[in-house]
């Protein structure tokens, strides 16, 4: 380059030959920066060229006479269709995905895990009924913020149970009692997707925001009340405040506890009798509660919750209706009671036969009334204390709830054990017993403790996950029958029944920042024998009262 310019300022008549050569030399270049910028600017989702950066440089050779503007013109063409040329090959061969404008950020997330369980329940004769299943369960989603301050989320899951999403492997599914489910090994109908979220959210203030949809659960709660794989239904408002070292937080919801339609029907169109009425059930929940830091490392959190049923009754006769025992009675006078005889007949062996009546009703769970939501309104008072020190992070945490209304709950339980229905001949005979109202049964706690190395606290539960972090976590639960509800309770621990009291104890590992593992066991007996152990579980639904219960679980959970 340099023997060049030197040629040019040695003699003008060489100058319209050196101009040759050198635009030439440029016009290489020139090809050689657009080719490189394409690469630049398409992998960096850029505008395309909407100025070349060469273009200043033949400019600058325009002013000195070094080259013509033929020639300029010439090597800018010849930029711009190789420019042309080379987006459109990359943009037929490389698709983008297109995001909407109103999307402000979006995240991926989910896990897959995979189970070995075993479950054991036995009943005040030793009769056992005992599952052990090999299960997995997926769940995947999005969420995300939207600008103007509103916010979203989309979750799938495997298994359309509220309150599991696991699924066994090799199993099938009948579509009714005369359906034959498919035959063959390695079964899968029932490994289907269903909607687990869907919700939008407005956040207009950095101290409130509102829910509306199926959403994760907005309330501080426990799997003492609290399935954590329920998302509720409707609307729920947050509020937060800070005072000195107290954060202080409200949580509202507005639950559709289910859709009951029609609300309305004239005689004749679903029962040839009478004219049916009522409104759609709700549960709703008011929580406040703070968490105050002593220093930084040790706060105290704790709330208080009323949770209250409207519309549970829906116009439907109490204390029993049949027609609909053999279904979720949400509206039916919960009874929780259980049978006297096994699923088949009271001469079954191993069943719990303690009239043997003769008879062959089907005690499933429904046809005893185990998921009634009447006379139901419970205070919840979670908390928790953490200490992070140098290395180790402790939590002692607990809950107590107390049905207020569980005296008539009691009540109308043992009126309704009464009813032709149960104690006659009928299609529901063969009910247990109760002697007398068991009003006292209306409380419920959990007291335990968590260890874990630093940060790793919350890999039991599947809200953390960290490279070599572990956690140990146990505790002792005690529920009585009449004092939550049985739709809502966790379904391992301890199959979601009432009238049970145990204890717990967990511990995970993270092999990997994504990978878990997860050892679970559970052991639990009957707290008052006069008494069922009302569930609305769909594990073992065959057995009430459940004498002894125990799980033991292994997990191995990849999240991302």
């Amino acid at each position: 380059m340099q023997s060049v310019v030197g040629q040019i300022q040695s003699g003008k008549s060489s100058t319209r030959r050196v101009s040759s050569s050198l635009a030439f030399l440029i016009g290489s270049g020139i090809l050689g920066l657009a080719a490189n910028g394409i690469g630049q600017e398409v992998s960096t989702n850029a505008p395309a060229f909407n100025a070349s950066p060469t273009d200043p440089v033949l400019g600058l050779l325009l002013e000195k006479g070094m080259i013509t503007e033929q020639e300029a013109a010439k090597v800018q063409a010849q930029a711009d269709a190789m420019r042309t040329n080379e987006i459109s090959e990359l943009r037929e061969s490389d698709s983008q995905w297109k995001i909407s404008k109103a999307v402000k950020n979006m995240e991926f997330f989910g896990d897959v895990r995979l189970r070995y369980e075993n479950r054991t329940a036995k009943d005040p004769n030793g009769g056992t009924i005992e599952l052990n299943r090999l299960r997995f369960s997926v769940r995947v989603g999005l969420r995300g913020e939207l600008f103007d301050d509103f916010y979203y989320g989309v979750r799938v899951e495997t298994a359309a149970n509220p309150r599991s999403p696991w699924v066994t492997f090799g199993s099938s599914a009948s579509s009714g009692s005369s359906a034959s489910p498919y035959q063959g090994p390695f079964g899968k109908s029932n490994s289907t997707l269903a909607i687990g979220q869907a919700y939008l959210g407005w956040r207009p203030e950095p101290w409130f925001d509102i829910t509306l949809g199926q959403m994760p659960n907005p309330l501080y709660t426990t799997p003492m009340i609290w399935d954590s794989d329920l998302d509720p239904m409707g609307a729920a408002e947050h509020f937060k405040y800070q005072v000195g070292e107290a954060d202080f937080f409200a949580n509202f919801g507005q639950f559709l506890y289910a859709d009951t339609n029609p609300t309305q029907t004239a005689p004749g169109y679903f029962n040839p009798l009478t004219t049916s009425s009522g409104s759609l059930p709700f549960l709703l929940a008011w929580q406040g509660g703070f968490d105050y830091h002593f220093t930084k490392q040790v706060d105290f959190k704790i709330a208080a919750t009323l949770y209250n049923y409207t519309a549970y009754n829906n116009g439907l006769p109490l204390p029993v209706n049949p027609t609909y025992a053999t279904s979720p009675g949400f509206s039916g006078t919960y009874v929780g009671q259980g049978g006297t005889q096994s699923q088949l007949s009271s001469t079954s062996k191993g069943s719990y036969n303690q009239n043997n009546n003769g008879g062959s009703t089907a005690f499933d769970g429904f046809y005893s009334n185990e998921t009634g939501i009447n006379d139901l309104l419970v205070l919840e008072i979670p908390f928790e204390l953490n200490i992070k020190m140098a290395k180790l992070d402790y939590r002692v945490f607990g809950d107590y709830a107390q049905n207020l209304d569980g005296n008539q709950r009691a009540q109308a339980a043992y009126n309704a054990s009464l009813s032709p229905y149960f104690s006659g001949t009928g299609a529901g005979a063969g009910l247990i017993p109760i002697s007398s109202p068991q009003t006292h049964d209306d409380k419920a706690y959990q007291i335990g403790l968590a260890i874990a190395n630093k940060d790793a606290m919350g890999l039991v539960y599947g809200t953390n996950s960290r490279k070599n972090g572990w956690e140990f976590r146990t505790y002792w639960q005690h529920v009585e029958q009449y004092s939550l509800d049985p739709n809502l309770i966790d379904s391992d621990y301890f199959e979601g029944a009432e009238n049970l009291q145990g204890a717990y104890a967990a511990i995970a590992y993270g092999f990997t920042d994504n990978l878990v593992g997860t050892f679970r066991y559970g052991y639990a007996s009957r707290i008052n024998n006069k008494l069922g152990t009302g569930s609305s579980n769909q594990d073992i639904p065959q057995m009430n009262p459940i004498n002894q219960y125990q799980v033991l679980q292994f997990d191995l959970s990849c999240q991302f």
